[in-house]
């Protein structure tokens, strides 16, 4: 157990053991041969201490004290993999957990000196990802790795020399998803087909991710905190530098778009089981329906939706990840998901309480709608229930408000104002701790309600600075929040004395509070939440899209020619390569004889069927007089005269 504690004391880069350890000299071959002659006469004797021992002993020589050049040591590390692999898979009757964790640890710890290839590597991966669910030591082996690759690729920046050894390639990706898919869909049902006391321990256990979500969780922080975060180096401006950013820059959102293409997929696949198991449970007659079906949502950001979907639609968000090549990606699958979240929430809304009163006809409500303007019942024909009917949606932007006077105040300064913000029971007030007025009668009072003839909260008044009276009202300028009951607050302040000499601007500073309110609706459910994010994602790429492609330098400096009526006059046609050009062979136009120019042009509507013919006139543009006369000065050509024809 000893050996056991080094080890754990060693895992930490942060301890000076750790630095000790790392510049001990490796061992030499024929100890790690004697390691491996005793581990093999513990196995034959059955003696499961001595076996845990040497498993610990294979943690710490594989991660400080082993590199196998020669081909002796080789031959000694292949030996050792032998040995925990024959563990590994032994029987469950003939291993005890504690060892086949120990195993796992050992493996993970010498993955590169037992495993020196990055094939060999990804053959290992591959071997636990596909037959993990088949043999509980593979299973087992798989959290441990990915655990061990997850912690350290939150330690590294994209593009390091550790990033492609932690990070792993797209088919090993796949299959991390797939078992994420999986785990998340069998987690959704067993809302409806476990036991009521087995629903309640699984609700006491959510949410917890498992080593194949956190993985996941840990390359998708890394590609997206990378893409936000990332900065030029400062001190070098060169061409190279520049370019090198620029091809991490893209590497990074091409690795994005793939990682999210096949997380909104999944996304999909859980949110189709989601929305099955949540008709299924309606439907049902089970006793515990309604605490099955509030269970539902917390079981639900236990799975890939509540890890890996709200952070990765909020990043899409950011003005890096806004490109159109996303867009064009992404929105087919956004659609879907908006569709799947928004049926399922407005299936959960249908059995809350608020809903089921909304949609209640009790006896009085007939008496009601008379009551009801014309125009109002109209309204009430046509609105559809949706899955945020009744629900207040939060609007933190809007909760605060700062109510203040000049700083300093002045002599015979009167201040009032009132605050309101409908639906809170009570508001909250901060005061600024630079509050002060010259004596304790220039005072600020406050009113729970819209004037000063509501009932009297608080008053507050004079100074600690020994200018003055000296002294404050009561117990001071606040320190903590001050509350009041009710949406309404008036603040009334006025300056009763006159400013004496020697009292400097911070005795006179006024006030300064910042009120905000409770919390009403404690939150949006967590589907009506997902369903607005997805929304929102939407309609921010569908506006990508419509926009198209962005401004380029060139279109810029060109626009007062792109807008020039002039090109109206060329013949346009589309090489091979896609890029436009004018036709040097001229085509029928449609287009009128002559543009005027203080005319809006238009095209004709059947600007798409040119009329036949080889010859046709280009449409002119006729100018002013004045530019005219001024081309026939520069040219030298006088204004043609035009003599009547005799017949």
């Amino acid at each position: 157990m000893c050996i056991h504690q080094l080890n754990l004391l060693a895992a930490s880069n942060n301890l000076p053991i750790s630095n000790f350890l790392g510049k001990q000299h490796p061992i030499e071959a024929h100890h790690l041969s004697s390691i491996c002659d005793i581990m093999e006469k513990a196995m034959v004797n059955g003696d499961t201490c001595i076996i845990r021992c040497i498993l610990v002993v294979f943690q710490v020589v594989f991660k400080f004290f082993f590199s196998p050049q020669t081909e002796r040591n080789r031959d000694i590390v292949r030996r050792s993999g032998l040995l925990l692999w024959q563990l590994l898979m032994a029987p469950r009757d003939q291993i005890c957990s504690e060892i086949q964790k120990e195993v796992c640890l050992a493996i993970s710890s010498g993955l590169n000196i037992l495993y020196p290839g990055e094939a060999e590597i990804n053959n290992l991966l591959k071997l636990v990802l596909t037959e993990g669910e088949r043999n509980s030591g593979l299973s087992q082996l798989r959290d441990v790795i990915l655990t061990n690759l997850a912690e350290q690729l939150q330690n590294n920046r994209f593009g390091s020399e550790d990033d492609d050894h932690y990070r792993l390639n797209d088919e090993l990706l796949h299959y991390i998803l797939k078992i994420v898919v999986r785990e998340s869909c069998v987690l959704i049902t067993k809302c409806q087909t476990v036991s009521k006391d087995d629903f309640q321990r699984l609700l006491s256990t959510v949410p917890a991710a498992s080593s194949c979500l956190r993985y996941l969780m840990a390359v998708q922080n890394h590609l997206l905190s990378n893409t936000i975060l990332i900065k030029p180096d400062d001190n070098d401006d060169s061409d190279s530098s520049l370019q090198g950013e620029t091809l991490k820059v893209q590497e990074l959102k091409t690795s994005i778009l793939s990682l999210a293409t096949q997380i909104l997929t999944g996304c999909d696949e859980v949110l189709e089981m989601l929305q099955q198991v949540t008709t299924a449970l309606i439907n049902s007659d089970i006793s515990d329906r309604e605490q099955r079906l509030k269970g539902l949502e917390q079981i639900t950001k236990a799975t890939m939706l509540g890890h890996l979907l709200p952070v990765l639609l909020t990043s899409l968000m950011h003005p890096n990840l806004q490109t159109l090549t996303m867009a064009d990606a992404l929105m087919p699958q956004l659609v879907q998901l908006v569709l799947y979240t928004s049926q399922t929430a407005l299936l959960l809304k249908t059995q809350s309480p608020v809903f089921s009163e909304l949609n209640s006809s009790p006896s009085c409500a007939p008496e009601q709608k008379g009551k009801q303007l014309p125009d109002e019942r109209m309204l009430e024909e046509k609105e559809e229930p949706g899955f945020l009917t009744g629900l207040k949606i939060p609007a933190p932007w809007a909760a605060g408000k700062t109510v203040e006077t000049v700083h300093p105040v002045r002599d015979n300064y009167k201040f009032k104002e009132t605050v309101h913000i409908p639906g809170a029971r009570c508001l909250y007030l901060r005061f600024d701790n630079r509050c002060s007025s010259q004596y304790d009668y220039d005072k600020l009072v406050i009113y729970a309600g819209p004037s000063t003839n509501s009932r009297k909260v608080a008053e507050y008044g004079g100074n600690t600075l020994g200018y003055g009276s000296r002294s404050v009202l009561g117990t001071g300028w606040p320190k903590d929040l001050v509350k009041v009951e009710g949406d309404t607050v008036t603040f009334s302040f006025e300056m009763r004395s006159g400013r004496e000499h020697n009292t400097p601007d911070k005795a006179m500073w006024g006030f300064a509070c910042t009120e905000s309110s409770e919390d009403v609706s404690g939150g949006l459910p967590f589907l009506v939440d997902l369903a607005l994010g997805l929304s929102v994602l939407a309609c921010s790429m569908l506006r990508i899209l419509y926009n198209g492609p962005e401004i380029t330098k060139d279109e810029e400096t060109c626009q007062e020619l792109l807008r020039s009526k002039l090109l109206q006059r060329c013949q346009w046609q589309v090489e091979a390569n896609g890029v436009i050009s004018p036709a040097l062979t001229p085509s029928p136009s449609p287009l009128p004889l002559t543009i005027e120019e203080d005319r809006e042009f238009t095209y004709p509507s059947d600007v798409l069927v040119p009329p036949v013919g080889h010859y046709f006139d280009l449409p002119r543009i006729r100018l002013p007089p004045g530019i005219m006369i001024k081309l026939r000065e520069i040219s030298g050509r006088a204004r043609p005269q035009f003599r009547p024809s005799i017949k």
